[in-house]
């Protein structure tokens, strides 16, 4: 089925964004799909960003970020995305996501990709350093994220022998982030790892729930896949693909008298005064298992609800039947886990009556009100970083149970949490 070609404009206060886009065919048989694929209104929602380096922001429906969703759209589109990449590719492999935003994601992509590639390693940036006295010399590299609120990513490698020969070995990058807009992201990635060592990258393989690249190259994409001469020439000696839910380009105009924004400062890189927790390795350090951490989690999530609720045995524990679980930052993967966990528990509990369970995340990102942010709660963060957190679209009362998962301990979180009494912190074992 060809892809169809679309056009919109998108009004904000400080201007107007102009998307020309086309929608692949279906990655899957799933009958919840549409037969044209997924659509931009499936996809995205549009707001703009408190950030004078861009105004508007593009604000994902099925990444459980900045609106909740259901945890089960969310993991058809980690399945949908890795679908879309070749089983083929030269080993070893390096999954690679971004924080904060895609390392949810990138930890789905990897997860489905292990079929093909069970020896696929995951490795996510971080905007957190770490609190061990060797973490300086545990840094493989740094880059720079130009156009974000906070620009400076930290990449950490392995300190097991074999898992750090296997990072350094790497043949095939995948890259995983929520959208693409220019490509200098990626770029910049590429040329960091290259730098640090990777010296054997032979394929780079850009995956994105949606690339607004496209107008970036003076010609169309290749019928294998490839990127276009242009991008080929900024990473000398790779060959370089992409693979995207949606694909288009965005062209952005200022309004005539924009309205002057400050921009909270969330761009650092430092350690916090809160330790964190023992959550298992979910990719902040290379991994082939992102789950490890898991079974503690859930356990220490059963005893925290027990407590909560009253009740002493959790098999026989009634939960409600409106459930948001929220993640914090970048410690999003073990909480989305849990929150699938919760989909499918309270999907058998309440058979005969209708059960929602959400999941989103708190942030650092400022993003003003308006268009697909409708509501926000902005708190002190639970790091000891002394910046401001947010939660958008997120109403307290509208839920019979707010899970809030964070990596440091529950003491942690700012005051508007514990006053809630709806909210259940689930903190880290220190």
């Amino acid at each position: 089925m060809p892809n169809k070609q679309h056009s919109t404009t998108i009004t904000l206060p400080r201007g107007t964004l102009d998307l020309t886009y086309q929608t692949n065919a279906p990655t899957s048989n799933d009958d919840s799909k549409k037969d044209d694929g997924y659509q931009l209104e499936d996809l995205l929602g549009f707001a703009q960003r408190i950030n004078p380096k861009r105004a508007f922001l593009f604000v994902s429906k099925v990444l459980g970020r900045h609106i909740p969703v259901a945890p089960c759209t969310m993991r058809h589109a980690f399945t949908d995305l890795a679908n879309l990449v070749p089983s083929d590719l030269p080993e070893p492999i390096l999954v690679i996501g971004m924080a904060e935003t895609a390392v949810g994601l990138s930890a789905g992509v990897h997860q489905a990709l292990q079929t093909p590639y069970p020896h696929a390693l995951l490795l996510n940036s971080t905007r957190h350093a770490q609190h061990d006295d060797n973490s300086t010399d545990m840094l493989l590299t740094t880059f720079s994220e130009d156009h974000s609120h906070a620009s400076q990513h930290l990449i950490y490698q392995s300190k097991d022998k074999v898992t750090q020969a296997q990072l350094l070995a790497s043949k095939t990058l995948i890259m995983v982030d929520d959208e693409a807009s220019t490509g200098n992201t990626c770029v910049n990635v590429v040329t960091a790892l290259r730098h640090a060592g990777l010296t054997q990258l032979e394929q780079v393989h850009l995956t994105t729930l949606v690339d607004w690249s496209l107008d970036q190259e003076n010609t169309d994409k290749t019928s294998d896949g490839m990127m276009p001469e242009r991008m080929a020439d900024r990473l000398v000696g790779i060959d370089f693909h992409r693979h995207h839910l949606l694909s288009g380009a965005w062209q952005w105009t200022d309004a005539a008298n924009p309205e002057p924004i400050t921009m909270p400062s969330v761009d650092t890189t430092e350690a916090g005064s809160q330790a964190l927790g023992n959550t298992g390795n979910w990719g902040r350090l290379p991994t082939l298992d992102s789950t490890e951490g898991l079974a503690n989690y859930l356990a220490k999530f059963q005893t925290a609800f027990k407590k909560f609720s009253g009740q002493e045995n959790f098999n026989d524990a009634q939960l409600p039947q409106r459930i948001l679980v929220l993640g914090s930052n970048e410690f999003v993967w073990l909480p989305f886990l849990l929150a699938e966990w919760l989909e499918t528990h309270t999907q058998k509990q309440n058979s005969e009556t209708t059960s929602v369970v959400n999941f989103s995340a708190l942030t650092r990102s400022p993003i003003a009100l308006g268009g697909a942010i409708t509501t926000m709660l902005s708190f002190s963060d639970n790091y000891g970083l002394g910046m401001t957190n947010f939660a958008y679209n997120v109403k307290p009362n509208e839920w019979d149970l707010i899970v809030l998962c964070v990596e440091t301990s529950a003491d942690s979180v700012d005051d508007m949490w514990k006053g809630l009494d709806n909210v259940l912190v689930v903190g880290a074992a220190l």
